[in-house]
């Protein structure tokens, strides 16, 4: 049997890893003769700090919310068309970044790729899981993170640019801590989206998956800053991503299975939720390798979770796109099956027409 504490050793290896591999992919498109963001305006809880930074199809806002504590990010790509055509509509893609990055840091070319269709990057915190956390009084501040995307990004998006506002012309994808975002998201509304993709994503956080219970909570209670502490010459403490640290039971109560006490922990489990996307007729989409192969590498581990999803999507007999490229030989140039941008620019390249093809359907 592993004991508690193998967990928690593995578990810091786990955020090692995860930061290491949260490489930008690329360069952003470049400025397109210095022509400025479009106006957007303040509403729906969201205060912008500051104009706009960027061009004309590629820039962020910063924003203050009472949802969350401090100021958030929200990156925006727009297709070259969009200032062509003043009455054309175009369908949205959120994209959800992992842990412990930004959304001014998701460079990935193929983001930007697509002509047919707006890509919106919400800020997600280094650590905020995409959920509202059931301890609001910790030194992290408010941490509300569901209620900031689902009911404050998304309408303010449709008031402010040239969007199709239906649940048809809506998709949610994700990197790792963004791909358990994007399937938590579309099981809690499932009349927003029509389509969900998880890239190497947390899909499992079910007592079957306490390797990955344990790595959340690592960036909880900021494992990174305590190693760093602990091990002279490793790294440096103050550098950690995960500060302050939060007491780990802060974002789904205790990991631990005794007396109901995870019960939040399976209530946000996208694997014991499939059956919502499939009722209500969401598209899936699975992209993730094998690390190597190695459990020093987090995508060994959430290869497992893609499994497990796997065979629940099986069980239920729904429909599903499901892509395991192993080591990475054969899913284009830039990946090695292992946790990290090149293999996730693969999976946007074979993504991204996915999406647009299903919203032209």
């Amino acid at each position: 049997m592993t004991t508690r504490s193998s967990w928690w050793r593995t578990a810091v290896v786990w955020v090692f890893a995860a930061v290491a591999a949260v490489a930008p992919a690329g360069a952003a498109r470049a400025a397109d003769g210095g022509t400025a963001p479009p106006p957007m305006t303040d509403g729906f809880g969201l205060t912008q700090v500051g104009a706009p930074e960027g061009n004309a199809t590629t820039f962020h806002l910063t924003v203050r919310t009472p949802e969350v504590a401090g100021e958030q990010h929200i990156k925006i790509i727009l297709p070259s068309s969009y200032h062509d055509n003043p009455s054309r509509r175009y369908p949205v893609l959120y994209f959800l970044h992992g842990s412990p990055d930004d959304p001014i840091q998701q460079t990935y070319p193929a983001l930007s790729m697509s002509d047919r269709m707006i890509t919106v990057i919400p800020d997600g915190g280094p650590r905020g899981w995409y959920a509202n956390w059931l301890n609001q009084k910790t030194k992290a501040g408010a941490q509300n993170w569901e209620n900031f995307h689902l009911k404050q990004v998304i309408p303010f998006i449709d008031a402010n640019l040239r969007t199709i506002p239906t649940k048809k012309a809506r998709a949610i994808a994700g990197v790792s801590m963004g791909g358990f975002g994007a399937f938590h998201y579309a099981q809690v509304r499932p009349d927003l989206f029509s389509q969900t993709a998880s890239l190497s994503g947390d899909i499992d956080l079910s007592v079957r998956s306490m390797d990955l219970r344990l790595a959340v909570v690592a960036t909880l209670i900021d494992a990174q800053g305590a190693f760093c502490a602990s091990a002279s010459g490793v790294c440096d403490p103050k550098d950690s991503p995960y500060k302050p640290a939060v007491d780990s039971d802060a974002a789904f109560g205790s990991p631990y299975p005794v007396f109901n006490a995870d019960r939040r922990w399976n209530e946000v489990d996208p694997s014991q939720h499939m059956d919502t996307l499939a009722k209500a007729g969401v598209g899936v989409s699975v992209y993730v390798g094998d690390g190597g192969g190695s459990p020093l590498d987090l995508e060994f581990w959430v290869s497992g979770a893609a499994k497990n999803v796997k065979e629940r999507m099986d069980a239920l007999g729904m429909p599903y796109y499901y892509v395991n490229y192993g080591d990475g030989s054969g899913w284009g140039t830039r990946c090695d099956g292992k946790h990290n941008g090149g293999c996730w620019e693969e999976d946007l390249r074979d993504l991204i027409p996915r999406l647009e093809a299903s919203f032209a359907s």
